[in-house]
């Protein structure tokens, strides 16, 4: 069994003057959560589309389990497919379940699984009542019942938790975790970076059509290298053994809130400056704060000046 489900190699996709995807290479392995990130218009979203087979590249070459994107191999492999669009759209005179069963009559799905997709959905009681009467939550847990039509083994979510409450959004990529172990390859894009950081395997950022990274949450920051954050609960006496202290850390620096130190330090002086406070008189308790994957996105690609503000400036 080949390791990476997917290979995008030298992929290009113009719209007129506009490059839309530049020269992406990428390779995803069978089995992982993989996230594309970017702004908007960095060319996820034609990316997801090449790798769908909805567009065809202007140059290079993508293949799903070693088949091109094009022909009749690849059309025995989409049916293996299952795909969640951003803005998800049914017919609203149809029930829930007479939705799954139309959809999936043409994918060719058996549609004895129809019912206890909508009762993974969390939609059982409402699947014999018009889409028309949804809320938007509960058209996106249709949009996923959907896409798991015919058992695929590769998964293309699209904003997958657009009108999801807390718990819908828990119960989400706790499925998603179940899929992940019966070795479902799953490539979602998504705007809350908070939301799935904890969730990926991997990530590839974008910008303006390149993909710029690749890699772990963790890799991503130790490639960029990003200040750690400490956060150390002081006792009344502890706040100038603290300040004295720190001066040996030249490249530290700490802000005071009530009771609390913040110090943001270099990567290399974690272990340092951690041997360092926890024999400090005076602590407390002490957090460590990496980098957030929203730290990380504004670090490779950090928001564009006011217009009119010089170079420098902040």
């Amino acid at each position: 069994m080949e390791k990476n489900i997917i290979e995008v190699s030298h992929v290009a996709k113009r719209y007129g003057e506009i490059a839309a995807v530049e020269d992406a290479n990428l390779s995803i392995r069978r089995g992982e959560i993989f996230s594309l990130i970017g702004h908007n218009g960095a060319g996820k979203s034609t990316l997801f589309k090449m790798m769908l087979g909805l567009l065809q590249p202007d140059r290079g070459s993508i293949r799903i389990r070693g088949k091109k994107i094009a022909g009749s191999e690849f059309r025995q492999i989409r049916r293996h497919i299952g795909y969640l669009p951003e803005n998800v759209v049914f017919y609203d005179h149809l029930s829930g379940l007479e939705t799954l069963r139309f959809l999936g009559a043409l994918k060719g799905a058996d549609l004895n699984e129809c019912m206890p997709l909508l009762r993974q959905a969390g939609l059982e009681r409402a699947a014999h009542r018009p889409v028309r009467g949804y809320s938007k939550g509960m058209r996106q847990r249709l949009g996923f019942a959907q896409a798991l039509l015919g058992d695929p083994e590769l998964l293309f979510l699209d904003e997958p938790t657009t009108g999801l409450d807390p718990a819908g959004i828990r119960e989400f990529y706790s499925f998603l975790q179940q899929l992940r172990e019966r070795n479902v390859t799953i490539i979602l894009s998504s705007h809350n970076l908070a939301q799935i950081q904890d969730h990926v395997d991997r990530i590839a950022l974008m910008k303006l059509g390149n993909i710029v990274t690749t890699g772990s949450v963790q890799q991503l920051r130790e490639q960029l290298d990003l200040p750690l954050e400490f956060q150390v609960t002081l006792q009344s006496e502890g706040k100038s053994r603290l300040r004295d202290t720190l001066s040996t850390f030249p490249d530290s620096e700490v802000r005071f809130s009530n009771a609390t130190a913040h110090i943001r330090c270099n990567r290399k002086q974690k272990m340092a400056l951690l041997t360092t406070l926890t024999s400090l008189p005076g602590v407390d308790d002490i957090t460590i704060q990496e980098p957030s994957l929203e730290d990380l996105f504004l670090g490779y690609v950090p928001p564009p000046r006011p217009v009119g503000q010089p170079p420098g400036r902040c």
